[in-house]
């Protein structure tokens, strides 16, 4: 390893992640089942990806872990909130995610994890009935019992370092609001006037994670960290954010294909994008309210890839429509199917179909342990703030709207972005281009 400024990763990391439902449980499960030996923690970029250091005869590729200081599985403990009192195992069970026979051997430490109470508010997620709830008469109350959770989960179970990772639902659209969200007081005073329209209850545990020094991941398309009142919030503690809503399945592909289209300097007449899922984040996203916060996210993708301004032959007026459909049939394994009408030489029209029948949870749950694992390392490396390196993991990745500044969503570049963060944290050279 070259010379890195990272503080190495010693002792315990928590991670506390808001939501016990498929993916968080899967996520747990996984982590638990594979420092057994029993499984493989494979999706995983930090535990499988290589990158190259160094040029000509000093080439060579390394893991993630042989760069930088990256903390262990054997080393992580975890603590959830939910509305659910059910713990993970239970949890887990009722998810019918994983089969019972890649449950049951780490039942034991799964039973333990057991869902504090979750700072809720009904209005945010209509769908959902549970009443292992916090009863708080103000968001600012709201923010001060998670700071306690948090408090109490790193003392009693011995950590040296607390992530907060939200996997929980999608809470309705909260547009950004410039008198509530552009700067840290009219948040806090929002807060504390209990400002339930604006101030949604994510928004509290993003604030208590950052005022008791935990880096915070949204993983959800929720505004919550997405505005200038929090990004304050990350400078002031010095601690990393990322968000917004784990890229796993139509949107990967789409970032990954849409450069294809553009690559190739073929044209573009619509991309018709649907999905059927049923587990509980399917039948949240049937709530209009809710489904309109995924939509903006999904949508945000192909304009920045596919731009009317660089190429007007090509993308100019073309129709992109995304849709979500609650199926329960169908649980946790999602479909999604794509249309893509686009045309060649002369405008003469062509279509390509992409139907991905993919698990929802097994493709989240690897980009949760990556998320955590790098913003804890970011948090070590002293960086605060907006973390673009981990748009390659995000479906809405978060960027500076109030400059004009444009998010990268081009998987191939978020990928140059991610490998040149982790070349750089571990004390070699950014040497790739990001074209």
């Amino acid at each position: 390893m070259e010379q890195s400024n990272v503080k190495p990763a010693n002792g315990k990391l928590g991670i506390l992640v808001v939501g016990n439902g498929a993916v968080a449980t899967t996520f747990m499960t996984g982590v638990l089942m594979a420092r057994k030996g029993l499984s493989k923690p494979i999706g995983s970029m930090t535990q499988y990806d290589k990158i190259r250091v160094g040029k000509g005869n000093d080439k060579k590729y390394l893991k993630y872990g042989d760069i930088v200081p990256i903390a262990s599985l054997d080393d992580i403990v975890f603590g959830c909130w939910d509305v659910y009192p059910q713990n993970a195992y239970q949890s887990a069970v009722y998810a019918e995610v994983l089969k019972r026979s890649d449950i049951d051997p780490v039942r034991e430490e799964l039973e333990q994890i057991v869902p504090m109470k979750a700072a809720f508010d009904k209005n945010y997620a209509k769908r959902l009935d549970g009443d292992n709830v916090k009863d708080c008469k103000t968001r600012w109350e709201m923010v001060e019992a998670l700071r306690e959770d948090i408090r109490q989960f790193r003392e009693s179970r011995q950590c040296d370092r607390i992530v907060v990772l939200w996997a929980a639902s999608t809470e309705i659209y909260v547009p950004v609001n410039e008198a509530v969200h552009y700067s840290l007081s009219a948040l806090e005073a929002a807060m504390k006037a209990d400002d339930r329209e604006h101030v949604a209850p994510s928004m509290c545990y993003a604030y208590a994670a950052l005022a008791e020094g935990a880096p915070f991941v949204m993983g959800a398309p929720n505004t919550t960290v997405d505005i200038p009142a929090m990004w304050e919030m990350a400078e002031k503690t010095g601690m990393p954010i990322a968000g917004k809503d784990f890229k796993t399945g139509q949107t990967l592909v789409k970032s990954g294909f849409a450069p294809i289209i553009s690559t190739r300097c073929l044209g573009l007449d619509g991309w018709f994008s649907t999905n059927i899922l049923g587990n509980r984040d399917g039948l949240v996203l049937d709530e209009p309210d809710n489904f309109r916060t995924k939509e903006v996210s999904k949508l945000s993708t192909l304009e920045t890839i596919l731009k009317e301004e660089e190429q007007p032959d090509l993308y100019t007026d073309y129709y992109h429509k995304v849709r979500i459909n609650y199926y329960p049939p169908r649980n946790d394994n999602k479909e999604s199917w794509d249309n893509i009408d686009i045309f060649g030489w002369m405008g003469y029209p062509m279509q390509i179909k992409i139907n991905f029948l993919c698990r929802d949870s097994i493709l989240a749950a690897p980009v949760c342990l990556d998320l955590c694992l790098l913003i804890d390392l970011a948090a070590r490396a002293g960086l605060c703030g907006t973390q673009r390196f981990l748009s390659f993991f995000l479906k809405s990745p978060m960027h500076d709207y109030t400059k004009g500044e444009e998010a990268v969503n081009h998987l191939y570049q978020q990928h140059t972005m991610l490998r040149n963060a982790i070349r750089e944290m571990g004390g070699y050279e950014a040497d790739e281009e990001m074209d």
